[in-house]
């Protein structure tokens, strides 16, 4: 079990990186995306050191309610797991993904990724 939490919690941090990359290279839709994976794979290492099994769910706000995380940063949630499905399909209304981010709103999920990955539940 230890080897799979450490194994979950290093391609977090791995996709955070990526995540940094992306926002370098302007790849911003993608960043962001990166971002939300960041933080889904953190969460399911706490998860997982909790003694609980890891969930196939995407939402940011369903795990960080398994992890008891207050309001202030279910609302960070919230901003940052609509990111999962608006950055992967161009067929959604409004522009397709790689048009709809740009640095200050990928910066956003930069900074919210930053706090959520770092949580110490």
């Amino acid at each position: 079990m230890i080897g799979e939490i450490k194994d979950w919690w290093d391609q977090a941090k791995r996709d955070f990186i990526s995540a940094k990359n992306c926002f370098k290279s302007k790849d911003y839709y993608l960043c962001s995306f990166m971002c939300q994976q960041a933080v889904e794979k953190s969460f399911k290492a706490l998860i997982l050191r909790h003694g609980i099994n890891i969930l196939k769910v995407r939402d940011l706000i369903f795990l960080a309610k398994k992890l008891n995380l207050p309001s202030d940063l279910l609302n960070k949630c919230d901003r940052l797991s609509k990111v999962y499905i608006e950055t992967r399909y161009p067929e959604l209304p409004g522009k397709p993904p790689f048009k709809k981010f740009n640095v200050s709103r990928t910066k956003d999920h930069i900074e919210i990724a930053g706090e959520l990955l770092y949580q110490k539940n």
